[in-house]
């Protein structure tokens, strides 16, 4: 692995000082519009209509909270040759025009949306959204272009095509543009596997019998807020029982000695987004567990070393397991569980990689790229299973993992209990045993050989 190459004077500072340069945010700004404007050019598309708030904040730099998310209450025009237009939701549309200097303020303007079918044709506001795409399309000589939307509910489309818009899909444009990060985004996105360092070693202090999932998906909130995370989209905890067959969601279960336990923390920093999971055990550790993990790891392991540039994702997906070698009938029915896919403003973009589809239509790995890692091993106890991911920046001579917790090697949480008949040798012999059997319980809980 190669160190990244960088421009930033104090990575992982959050602050711009005058004394040296940091996360220069009119780049990344200038940086993504470019990018958006190139992909663009090269397809057949006139203009991009965009609602997906990844796409608004990537071409636009701008963002009103995770209320917006799921409303498609905003939308931007990318109109061939020229600069984005951003109908916004009420008074952000002059906050904007007020402080966010890099559009001309023209360029900001109030709109309602369908909002998924809350405002339908008969309240005129689908026709009216309609005709404003149609004139602007008039305005800059795309007439009769086809219009690349990334997602919209069947009342925008049908209001497009009453207008007189030729439809199609925009998703594709803007995920080739996303594809390969900029500097500065790489530099947002380790920020943000840095805030999941930090939350993995509170969970690490956490786990303990008698503490509850729920409770250690409370404290990663709280924390990841603490730290300046925006938006927290899911914490998975999964232990126990509930490992084998992977739930994906967290519950109220109640942690108990011996317990396998997995946590995914997906949350944006900046705009930018983790995947990240790491397996624990509480209190002790069985044969049946290390294996697991061991396996688990040398799959992930094996993918890795073949990230870098040139390298295609079909020999990715070859390095792990197949659905039957999992015990599962076919590769939909454990999609997920070996699996990578990039990462960036959004949670999945460019390169997607799985047994599914990789094998049949691989890309090729490109440097700037940003992806995670993701393997699953089931324990042969039929209950117990261990889950990890590594983010990694394909460099130009391999790649780096910005995801820093350690995890080459399963860590116990909580005590680790100690034998009473370890202690009752007398004299000499009774303290070498005590030390013999708290250092035997300590190499356990590394998973090396004891």
């Amino acid at each position: 692995m190669t160190r990244l190459g960088r421009t930033n004077g104090s990575p992982d500072t959050t602050r711009a000082v005058d004394w040296e340069q940091r996360i220069d945010f009119a780049r990344l700004r200038q940086d993504r519009l470019a990018r958006a404007k190139a992909a663009l050019e090269a397809s057949d598309l006139g203009a991009l209509l965009l609602f997906d708030p990844n796409n608004i904040r990537y071409v636009t730099s701008t963002h009103i909270g995770e209320w917006a998310r799921d409303k498609n209450a905003r939308f931007a025009l990318l109109p061939r040759g020229a600069d984005p237009i951003l109908w916004d939701f009420g008074s952000a549309t002059r906050h904007h025009q007020l402080f966010a200097p890099w559009l001309p303020p023209e360029n900001f303007r109030a709109a309602v949306t369908p909002m998924r079918g809350a405002m339908p044709v008969e309240t005129g506001i689908p026709d009216r959204l309609g005709e404003r795409i149609a004139h602007e399309l008039r305005e800059h000589g795309l007439a009769g272009e086809p219009l690349g939307v990334d997602m919209a509910d069947l009342l925008t489309i049908e209001a497009l095509r009453r207008a007189g818009v030729e439809v199609t899909d925009g998703s594709q444009v803007v995920l080739e543009a996303r594809k390969i990060k900029t500097p500065e985004e790489i530099a947002l996105l380790d920020q943000s596997a840095g805030l999941v360092d930090a939350v993995y070693e509170e969970i690490y202090r956490m786990l303990r019998p008698g503490i509850y999932e729920h409770q250690i998906v409370a404290r990663a909130h709280q924390l990841l807020f603490e730290m300046g995370s925006e938006q927290v989209e899911a914490i998975n905890a999964v232990s126990g029982d509930r490992c084998n067959p992977h739930p994906h969601v967290f519950s109220d279960r109640l942690l108990r000695p011996g317990d396998q336990a997995f946590f995914d923390i997906i949350h944006s920093f900046m705009g930018y987004r983790t995947c990240y999971y790491r397996t624990f055990n509480v209190g002790g550790v069985s044969h049946a567990q290390l294996d697991a993990y061991k396996r688990c790891r040398e799959w992930l392991d094996a993918a890795i070393d073949l990230v870098g540039p040139g390298m295609t994702t079909d020999r990715i997906a070859e390095a792990w397991p197949t659905a039957k070698e999992l015990g599962f009938p076919d590769e939909e029915t454990c999609f997920g569980l070996q699996f990578g896919h990039g990462i960036g403003v959004g949670l999945y973009e460019p390169p997607m990689i799985s047994r599914v589809h990789s094998l049949d239509h691989p890309v090729e790995i490109e440097e700037g790229m940003v992806f995670a890692l993701e393997t699953y091993c089931a324990a042969t106890d039929g209950r117990s299973a261990a889950r990890i991911e590594e983010e990694v920046v394909v460099t130009a001579t391999g790649c780096e993992v910005i995801t820093r917790f350690p995890a080459e090697e399963l860590l116990v949480a909580g005590k680790i209990y100690v034998r009473g008949a370890d202690l009752l040798d007398d004299g000499e012999a009774g303290r070498d045993g005590a030390a013999h059997a708290v250092a035997a319980s300590a190499v356990v809980a590394t998973g090396a050989e004891a």
